[in-house]
C-alpha cells in the first residue's frame, strides 16, 4: 500500500502512538515500545518520518530523519520521544506542557537528487509548498521539510534559509551543491 493510501484511521493511530510515547517519556524518560506486528502491513513498511510539536503556534521541538531504516509505527514513537525530550534547541516537555501540544508527524518519500545548471535554474525547479529540501556542500547539510514554505513562501527566501540552516552564508554558492528533494504526507 502506498503511503499516499493511509486512511484518516492510520493516521489517527500514528498521532495516539506519538502522543503515548510523549505521555510515557514524562512517566518513565523512555518512548512507547511499539509491538510492531500488532499493526496493519502498511503501517509496518520502512518509513522516515519526522515529528514536529509546536504549542501555541510556535515550534516546541521537531525531530526525524531523512532515511528510512526502520517500520513507520516505530519511527513515529521514536521521534516523538526525540522531539519531545532530545531537541538540543528546546528543554525537555513537561506535563504541564503536554495537554498544550500540538503534534505533526510528517511520512517522507525517498529522497531524489535534482539536477540544475545554477542557482537560478535550481529556483526555477523547486516546487514551493510540495518540495522538501535537502542541500549538501561538503560536510555541511541541511533540510527543510515543505511545511516550512508556510513561513518561508518565496523560492529565493526558503534557498537562502536552508543555506543558512545548514551553516553557511545566504549567498554561498558552489557548482558542487547537491539538492534533493522529497514530498511528505503531514498528519495534524
Amino acid at each position: 500500500m502506498p503511503l499516499s493510501d493511509i486512511t484518516s484511521k492510520d493516521k489517527e493511530l500514528l498521532l495516539n502512538i506519538a502522543r503515548q510515547s510523549i505521555e510515557l517519556g514524562i512517566k518513565t524518560h523512555t518512548p512507547l515500545k511499539v509491538e510492531t506486528k500488532n499493526y496493519p502491513p502498511h503501517l509496518q513498511q520502512t518509513c522516515a518520518t519526522f515529528v514536529t510539536l509546536n504549542m501555541h503556534h510556535k515550534l516546541r521541538g521537531c525531530i526525524g530523519t531523512l532515511t528510512a531504516y526502520q517500520p513507520l509505527v516505530n519511527d513515529v514513537s521514536e521521534h516523538a520521544f526525540a522531539a519531545a525530550f532530545h531537541d538540543p534547541r528546546f528543554p525537555p516537555v513537561s506535563a504541564e506542557e503536554l495537554p498544550l501540544l500540538e503534534i505533526h508527524i510528517s511520512l517522507l518519500t525517498p529522497a531524489e537528487p535534482m539536477e540544475f545548471s545554477s542557482e537560478e535554474d535550481l529556483i526555477a525547479k523547486i516546487q514551493p509548498g510540495i518540495d522538501g529540501l535537502i542541500l549538501e556542500s561538503g560536510p555541511q547539510k541541511g533540510t527543510f521539510l515543505p511545511s516550512v514554505w508556510e513561513s518561508l513562501p518565496e523560492p529565493e527566501q526558503f534557498i537562502q534559509h536552508l543555506k543558512l540552516k545548514a551553516g553557511l552564508s545566504k549567498n554561498f554558492w558552489d557548482k558542487n551543491i547537491k539538492i534533493s528533494r522529497y514530498r511528505t504526507i503531514s498528519i495534524s
